[in-house]
């Protein structure tokens, strides 16, 4: 058994023993399910389909200028020039 303490945004730390037995890693699905007794239960979603990474990555790049502003912009540029 595993003492943990939540923090104030009611998150928890699963204990690493437990992660690698369970494969949890970051990013994995557990429901949360309420028992009798006034019992909390965690359960990994082992078979839930992964994310798109395609998806997810979107906007990781993104820089401090929009690159179509900047393609528009250099355009203008060379249109002036002739």
């Amino acid at each position: 058994m595993s003492l943990v303490s939540v923090t104030e945004k009611g998150q928890i730390v699963i204990p690493a023993p437990l992660r690698k037995k369970f494969h949890i890693k970051k990013g994995s699905k557990l429901r949360i399910e309420e028992a009798e007794g006034g019992t909390i239960i965690l359960k990994p979603l082992l078979d839930v389909p992964l994310e798109d990474p395609i998806e997810k990555s979107k906007g990781i790049l993104k820089g401090k200028t929009s690159l179509l502003k900047s393609l528009l912009e250099e355009r203008k540029k060379e249109a002036i020039r002739g």
